[in-house]
């Protein structure tokens, strides 16, 4: 039996930095890890599929600008790219993230861990053997979440692709069917089809990226079938078979045929198997925290989580802000230091509720924080939207010929403040923390008419909108 002060499950980037903040905060802490530690984002998400995405993204932009687009022959070199994607993901070997571990004085337990009661994990470790570790202040659950896949018939046969090996995978196949109209869905699109795959997307609803403005989706839609992908909404999966290849049986009996298919069909919790019932709560399901990251419903007040499995905000960045915030209110209430509670405190992670960023890495560009009008108008507020086509942007006109982009500001006209940022276009993805910031800092209208964008840029798209506000 081990004691710790801390015991985090979970080595992905949010266990980590939720490790590191409480160690710095004067604690002994324990990572427990069952695959490589640095998790799904280093492996299997973020940084393999932005590696594979990036190639068919620089030959977009060099095609889109006269003197350039003539300089650009062939096909992409799907071989160097495959290449290059895994040397982003580090080979799928963890020595660098556990060199940093040890370096910040982090503890690593390999192997499986799970619930047993109160402060207590049990690790089952590679060798067969049982680890029990028990933690002096508190368990924090940062296991993230895994594919969720329908109930098909065939569909343990046909082997199919999940977000782990669309992004992993060592050939380009020559048919992909993807199912699904998410992030995922969009972003391993546009990859793989830029890297010479047929692309066939089947889109249950009636829009892509739905979580997002809604043109966003149509721009991306517009996009993926200029490039050749086959868009297509409204069309269920019922059943798939594999002899070689891929059949898949839509709702209205056509059948499609493919050499992979991809279901980017969401994700649920990763709390199936880790004994969470042992202190009361339900496998399977997302672990409710407050703002602090306390789990909500566990007495004694000594479980946390953060990150993915929380259910609160289903980003790698995301779950990092919170494992910062969670480590150090962990370490502070152990040495009995007052919290900062109120909103954008440093004990709370209030972002989670009002400036969430995402970016997606599809062809235009999808970049927003905060608000949505539609989420915006359900909360009652009252706000106006203001739209601009960024393509009139000078900035814009110089990065590529006829570009073609729109912002959307969301603006709450009882404050004056923005309560979001919708960008849509190539390269807009580093106009984001501009955004993030004058929604986190509530910076008013007035204020941001003195934050002057350079030019000729693409930032310019800021004083358009507020043109446009005031009109």
């Amino acid at each position: 039996m081990d004691e710790f002060d801390v015991v985090v499950l979970g080595g992905g980037p949010t266990g980590e930095n939720l490790a590191e903040r409480a160690h710095a905060g004067g604690l002994t802490v324990a990572l427990v890890e069952a695959e490589l530690v640095g998790g799904e984002c280093s492996y299997w998400a973020c940084m393999p599929s932005k590696a594979l995405l990036r190639p068919g993204a620089a030959r977009a932009d060099a095609e889109r600008v006269a003197g350039a687009r003539e300089a650009v022959t062939g096909a992409l070199d799907a071989a160097a790219v495959l290449r290059r994607r895994d040397s982003f993901a580090s080979d799928w070997k963890d020595d660098g993230q556990v060199d940093w571990l040890n370096g910040a004085g982090i503890t690593l337990v390999r192997g499986h861990g799970r619930l047993d009661g109160e402060r207590r994990v049990v690790v089952d470790t590679p060798d067969g053997g049982h680890r029990v570790l028990t933690a002096r202040h508190a368990v924090a659950v940062c296991t993230g979440t895994r594919a969720a896949l329908p109930e098909l018939p065939g569909l343990a046969e046909v082997r199919p692709w999940t977000s782990r090996e669309a992004t992993s995978s060592s050939t380009v196949p020559e048919r992909l069917a993807v199912v699904g109209g998410g992030v995922v869905a969009v972003e391993m699109a546009t990859a793989w089809r830029a890297l010479g795959s047929e692309v066939t997307m089947l889109v249950r609803g009636q829009r892509l990226l739905p979580k997002i403005e809604p043109f966003a989706g149509e721009l991306v839609a517009d996009s993926l079938r200029e490039s050749g992908v086959d868009v297509r909404f409204g069309a269920s999966v019922t059943e798939v078979r594999r002899d070689g290849p891929v059949t898949l049986t839509l709702d209205g009996g056509e059948t499609l045929t493919a050499d992979e298919v991809l279901f980017a069909t969401g994700r649920v919790p990763a709390t199936a198997d880790l004994g969470v019932e042992s202190v009361g709560l339900d496998a399977g399901k997302p672990i409710e925290v407050d703002d602090t990251g306390m789990a909500v419903g566990v007495q004694g007040g000594w479980l946390y989580a953060a990150g993915d499995v929380t259910g609160r905000a289903l980003l790698t960045h995301q779950g990092k802000y919170q494992g910062r915030i969670f480590g150090t209110v962990i370490a502070d209430r152990a040495a009995g230091r007052e919290l900062d509670l109120a909103p954008w405190g440093r004990s709370v992670a209030t972002a989670d509720e009002r400036a969430v960023p995402q970016v997606v890495f599809t062809d235009p560009e999808v970049a927003a924080v905060g608000l949505s009008l539609e989420q915006a108008e359900r909360q009652g507020r009252r706000v106006r939207a203001v739209d601009y086509d960024l393509g009139g942007v000078a900035g814009a006109s110089l990065f590529a010929d006829g570009y073609r982009g729109r912002a959307r500001a969301v603006v709450d006209l009882d404050r004056e403040i923005l309560l979001g940022v919708t960008f849509v276009g190539a390269g807009v993805a580093e106009l984001l923390h501009s955004a993030t910031i004058a929604v986190v800092g509530e910076v008013p209208i007035a204020r941001l008419w003195h934050a002057v964008p350079s030019y000729p840029t693409i930032s310019e798209i800021w004083l358009r909108l507020l043109e446009t506000f005031r009109g």
